[in-house]
């Protein structure tokens, strides 16, 4: 009891005096959460090799000011611990693998000792910050709009997603769910089965690069797997005079009753709890998407991905970071902007996949300039994949990557295209297909740190002024 009070004064003196940073590191499903933090720990903790000079724009690295950087105990024991060993055994493997994708919530905590510089640097000559890097499913997030929406405005609004690639794909749970007598009594093992049929289609809609997943626990469960809160589904073929009449007729055992029910359990147990632990908190925010793998899919995939990035920005709260706000209610003071796998384009590239992201966050990113915080923009490799060359061809040189192609295994020399700068048109789609490769990991030796290319811009933007 005492350890637990003594813990939680510690943390606040420490908030009070600015010692500490809660990072969200936050993106959609396959945005390279878990990539990028492995990568963050690895840069920072092998930062005393100053002979490396891996971190050339991390202002306080170049300056040789960090004294070293170290994983400690969390505050929290009850979040599983982030496993950037097993992640780092991922890398160092033969053939190197991918790290996991994130299945569930995890975190890190590490310590930096450093230098003080300027006034300061004559009261105390060193430093430490502490950083906590919290990691999740991409598809949990997507739930957090719900608390704002009952079971009826959260089904119009799916209702509102039936089309084009959606509506083919969704054909056999509507069916089921228009068959469905709604006034009678409830088959839990029928609404079992359609909530099977409502997951399959949700999982089908991922498989084809569509982004806006809800409830996003159906396709990623964790420990909810087969429990009854994960067994409803939207009404969409209901009219306003029939939502008015089930509201009024139905009994409390009837299929109505019971699907209004377990959303209502699910918003304010399941996604409520996970929002009140987890995302009132933060200080700081990098939010990453891949904007390149949904160009490969479909016009409809890349408006899926814009309004799911979107949709992060509604929970979280942003502002200046006062005393106040550190002590009692935090507020995120810096935004970042990330575009992910920087390293499958060419380098002549990156100006218009940087351009894209801010094309795609713009409505967010002016609600956010409103609140006044500082906001950046940029595309990274967290984990290098490839290497950038000059290939010659009827004598003109032209930029190109190398790497280990991820459908066949094999060792190509590819050009990969133009990206575009602005959010394509309809024309655009018709008009040019895009094929960008995915790429495996390079080979990593025991004690080498992982290539990246520009998490140090990512470091100064996030740590810079904390470390001055």
């Amino acid at each position: 009891m005492f350890t637990s009070i003594q813990r939680e004064v510690n943390q606040f003196i420490n908030r009070g005096l600015d010692r500490t940073l809660r990072i969200a590191v936050t993106g959609l499903s396959q945005s390279g959460k878990t990539a990028f933090i492995t990568s963050l720990i690895n840069q920072l903790i092998n930062i005393d090799n100053v002979t490396n000079g891996h971190l050339p724009l991390f202002e306080a690295a170049r300056q040789q000011r960090i004294v070293g950087v170290k994983r400690i105990p969390q505050i929290n024991l009850n979040i599983p611990r982030f496993d950037y060993e097993a992640n780092l055994n991922s890398l160092m493997a033969s053939p190197p693998q991918w790290p996991q994708s994130t299945r569930g919530v995890s975190e890190t905590r590490l310590a930096v000792r450093y230098h003080n510089s300027g006034l300061f640097s004559h009261i105390k000559e060193k430093s430490t910050l502490y950083l906590d890097i919290f990691d999740y499913p991409g598809e949990w997030l997507l739930d957090l709009p719900l608390l704002n929406l009952n079971y009826q405005q959260w089904s119009l609004e799916q209702q509102n997603l039936r089309q084009g690639l959606r509506a083919e794909l969704a054909q056999t749970w509507l069916e089921k769910t228009k068959k469905l007598d709604l006034t009678a009594m409830a088959d839990e093992d029928i609404l079992a089965q359609i909530a099977k049929d409502y997951t399959a289609y949700l999982q089908a809609c991922k498989e084809q690069g569509l982004h806006f997943i809800q409830p996003g626990r159906f396709v990623l469960p964790a420990e909810l797997e087969g429990a009854p809160v994960l067994q409803f589904f939207p009404l969409l073929h209901l009219a306003e005079k029939d939502w008015k009449k089930l509201k009024e007729e139905a009994k409390p055992n009837s299929y109505f009753a019971i699907l209004n029910q377990r959303y209502d359990y699910y918003k304010n147990k399941v996604v409520k709890g996970f929002y009140e632990n987890y995302f009132v908190h933060f200080d700081r925010q990098l939010i990453l998407a891949d904007c390149l793998t949904p160009i490969n899919h479909s016009r409809q995939a890349f408006q899926d991905m814009q309004e799911g990035l979107q949709q992060l920005f509604k929970n979280f709260h942003y502002g200046k970071r006062r005393l106040i706000n550190r002590l009692f209610y935090p507020r995120i003071d810096k935004l970042m902007f990330i575009a992910t796998k920087a390293d499958h384009i060419t380098s002549d590239q990156i100006p218009n996949l940087v351009s894209l992201m801010r094309q795609l966050v713009q409505d967010g990113g002016r609600h956010v300039a409103f609140e006044g915080i500082e906001t950046g923009f940029t595309a990274i490799a967290a984990i290098r994949a490839t290497k950038q060359v000059l290939v010659e061809q009827e004598g003109k040189t032209f930029k190109a990557l190398q790497g280990i192609r991820s459908k066949d295994k094999r060792q190509v020399t590819v050009y990969p295209g133009s990206v575009p700068s602005r959010l394509p048109s309809i024309d655009f789609w018709q008009q040019q297909k895009f094929d960008f490769d995915q790429f495996e990991p390079q080979p990593l030796e025991s004690g080498e740190i992982i290539p990246h290319l520009r998490m140090d811009s990512v470091l100064q933007f996030l740590l810079g002024d904390k470390l001055a």
